[in-house]
């Protein structure tokens, strides 16, 4: 959809009876994406009226109707068919992609907090769905039916209220619960095991030979600072530890009656305990001198001793035993395989195993310990962040699976160099202290009659079919794949509604359920559910189960099948859709007209695409892409890529018309689309390029560098932010630059150099232009008369 209103049917691709293509006339992200933002600068989406979500990326604002906020979560289809027969023969999934914890911006209102008491929310006695506001009131307000299962329930005595002639109850405008599809219910004790208190952090620092040699350790400590101490700073009531480790554990009493902090080492690895009770946890405020003092110390204690195996299977050992009885976040660093003490491993990466059917193996954890503590970590509220920076095979498969399984997040550094990435590595374990975290959290989905749920996507743990999805914690990125089947036949006078619970505890400590409805129309006409269908949620369910099956599956097969459901999706269109077109055209629907370059982008990821890739890199991609968000998969499937040498003067400012940052016009994805001569930015949400043509004009990098820089040789190759120069361009382009890093959720963005000719990024650039031929693929014009190809086959048998 180009403009928020209702789109038209279908669209023409540019391919003719003919076959000529004309590359400027195929459908455009670039376009798409600018279009949609160009309406949502001056409209707020509604979100019971009859449209599709913004797509994914677009800044809007939304007024919650009663059915939840689209950045909470998405529909696969707006309108559901009635029964699985037709969702079968639209090839389209059923699903929902959910993200919790998503922010909001600043226009849009809070997520309310209702205190129900020792009661808790009313719940329906059948489904247990919680109230919300498609409920139905009857019997003068004394009973409420259920909107998920149609039981007519008992309205609580201390809940009850008149309805009026229509059924409307009269304290209804009072009621959040029955107006907004979003709502946070305070707890009572029987949903905590515990009583819930402030959430607890473990640093855990690698300080084996590889990282002292890279600094790391003094760029960790710098990262912990800046968390704590920052302008953010946890909550009141949260406590931090810090330990160290390589073939032994270091323990830091941080008490803020010490002058300094003591050090207790555990050397026996394979029967690791907490040696310390009172100073392992401390209140980062009331210890801060005795923390900043470790952390100015903490690069020189082990500068001469450079013991190079780090003990990591030990650590994740410590870690659960101290944070076993509360729950809480362990934030560790990695700089090399983990081969001493319990879990240790071995070297196993072999490029002979690349591209055959023995490479699956490479994916999946090899030890059994990690997927044992994984488990145990998920089911007792505590998650994992690793930050891995090696500079050879890590085996990612197996040491972050921990991640996986427990909610948390796998950063991954490949080749680090401290003068380029240690900037980026700050950002991001402050971000990862500080982001909106829950924690000891259980997500539960319900769906109306005729529907169940099938199968689940993203980073958790799930013990079993019909148990509720455990994670350590989850932040305000993680999205949740969740998929639907039929058990019946849905009816379609009435909505098909679905309610995700999620039952987790604040950084503060609060017990609480975040509740989120959708609402969808049911359908008896397949060009109707394709109309409605959310081509964003589509792309994010391909994908995630594009990566399940990387655990089991040859990758050329993946990548195939990934074809063949875009061919099957567009083919079924063709016949029940739009069969009055000319055979010669590629007709898409309006809502999918993306879909192909977006699928395209997807077997071209890291994760799937051809050449020789290693195998840390492809886990790293999988297990990004598992968790997610709709916005961050869109830009990673396809990057935003605009000049910095011809910036319009309102570019890199607030618009004060519509109070939007007003981002360069975007350049489709394609170096053929270059001017020559040019400076571009080129970034896929996790990464950002800075491109420099061996041709830029000096009076250009002057005003981006400095007077002294004239010509891009003499760039520093570490170069990883925009001097501050006192020039037009600069000042537009720093403000870009922290917009973007804004919308990261981090304080500061990192660059890195691609001049051309020059440094080995360029490589990555040019695989990262989805529109090109590279990665042993099409390029999209031939890759869309490939897609066309198959229709016409598919339609003639």
């Amino acid at each position: 959809m180009a403009s928020g209103r209702e789109a038209p049917a279908q669209s023409q691709s540019g391919i003719n009876g003919s076959g000529r293509v004309d590359p400027d006339q195929i459908p455009s992200v670039v376009a798409v994406r600018e279009s949609n933002q160009e309406y949502y600068s001056s409209h707020v989406y509604p979100t019971m009226e009859k449209l599709c979500p913004p797509i994914a990326g677009t800044e809007y604002s939304s007024v919650d109707q009663g059915s939840s906020n689209p950045k909470f979560g998405r529909l696969t289809l707006c309108s559901v068919p009635q029964t699985a027969d037709m969702l079968a023969t639209t090839h389209l999934p059923l699903g929902l992609v959910l993200q919790p914890l998503a922010s909001l911006n600043a226009s849009e209102a809070e997520v309310p907090v209702l205190d129900f008491g020792e009661s808790g929310p009313p719940r329906c006695n059948r489904c247990r769905a919680y109230i919300n506001p498609f409920v139905q009131f009857a019997d003068g307000g004394a009973k409420f039916v259920c909107n998920m299962c149609q039981f007519a329930n008992t309205v609580p005595g201390d809940y009850y209220s008149p309805i009026d002639a229509s059924g409307r109850r009269i304290d209804r405008d009072q009621r959040p619960e029955l107006n907004l599809g979003s709502v946070d219910f305070i707890v009572p004790k029987q949903f905590s095991k515990s009583e819930p208190e402030p959430m607890r952090y473990i640093f855990a620092i690698d300080v084996s030979a590889d990282a002292v040699n890279r600094s790391l350790p003094h760029l960790a400590a710098q990262a912990i600072r800046k968390a704590l101490y920052g302008s953010d700073g946890l909550p009141q009531g949260c406590k931090i530890a810090i330990m160290t480790f390589d073939r032994t554990l270091h323990f830091y009493n941080l008490s803020s009656n010490l002058l300094q902090a003591q050090m207790m080492i555990v050397s026996e690895v394979d029967d690791s305990f907490v040696p310390l009770i009172n100073g392992l946890f401390v209140d980062p405020e009331e210890s801060r001198i005795v923390i900043e003092s470790l952390l100015d110390r903490l690069d020189v204690l082990f500068e001469d001793l450079k013991i190079p195996e780090p003990a990591f299977g030990a650590v994740l050992d410590v870690a659960f035993q101290a944070l076993e009885a509360t729950g809480g976040k362990v934030i560790a660093t990695l700089s090399t395989l983990s081969t001493w003490g319990p879990g240790h491993l071995t070297f196993r990466d072999d490029p002979r195993q690349y591209h055959t059917d023995k490479e699956k193996v490479l994916f999946n954890c090899e030890h059994v310990y990690y997927k044992n503590w994984g488990q145990k970590y998920a089911e007792h509220g505590i998650g994992l962040d690793l930050f891995v920076l090696p500079s050879t095979y890590c085996d990612l498969a197996t040491v972050g699976t921990i991640c996986e399984l427990s909610g948390g997040e796998l950063f991954y550094y490949p080749n680090f160099v401290p003068q380029r990435d240690g900037r980026r590595l700050m950002a991001e374990i402050d971000g990862a202290v500080n982001r909106v975290i829950g924690y000891q959290a259980q997500l539960k989905v319900r769906c109306s009659n005729g529907l169940q749920v099938s199968s689940y996507y993203g980073n958790f743990y799930h013990s079993r079919p019909a148990a509720d999805l455990d994670f350590g914690t989850i932040d305000q990125h993680k999205s949740i794949v969740v998929m639907f089947k039929y058990d019946g036949k849905l009816d379609p006078k009435l909505d098909s509604h679905f309610q995700a619970a999620l039952l987790y505890t604040t950084k503060s400590g609060q017990r609480r359920i975040r509740c989120h409805n959708f609402v969808a129309g049911v359908t008896t006409q397949i060009k109707e559910a394709v109309k409605f269908c959310d081509e964003d949620a589509v792309l994010s369910v391909i994908a995630k189960e594009a990566m399940h099956h990387m655990l089991t599956d040859q990758l050329k097969t993946i990548r195939s099948g990934i074809t063949d459901k875009c061919v099957q999706i567009l083919a079924s269109y063709r016949k029940h859709g739009a069969a009055m077109s000319s055979p010669g055209q590629l007709i898409l629907p309006e809502s999918l007209k993306e879909l192909t370059v977006l699928l395209l982008g997807l077997i071209k990821t890291k994760a799937l695409r051809g050449g020789n890739v290693s195998s840390d890199m492809r886990v790293f991609s999988m297990r990004l892409m598992k968790s997610m968000p709709l916005d961050e998969l869109a830009l990673y499937l396809y990057p935003r890529v605009f000049g910095l040498h011809n910036l319009a003067p309102e570019d890199g400012y607030v618009d004060p018309v519509t109070g939007h940052f007003r981002m360069p016009k975007y350049i489709r994805d394609s170096v053929a689309r270059f001017d020559a001569g040019g400076v571009y930015v080129i970034d896929n949400g996790q990464n950002c390029y800075l491109y420099i043509n061996k041709r830029v004009n000096p009076n250009l990098l002057r005003d981006l560098f400095g007077p002294t820089v004239e010509k891009s040789e003499t760039l520093d190759a570490y170069l990883n932010e925009l001097p501050e120069v006192d020039t037009p361009i600069s000042i537009q382009a720093r403000n870009i630059m922290a917009y973007l890093a804004s919308l990261r959720g981090v304080k500061a963005l990192s660059i890195q150099l691609a001049r051309q000719e020059l440094d080995g990024a360029e490589y990555e650039v040019s695989a990262m232009m989805v529109e090109d031929r590279n990665n042993e693929a099409m390029n999209y014009v031939d890759y869309l008369c490939h897609i066309h190809k198959h229709i016409q086959l598919v339609n003639h048998n």
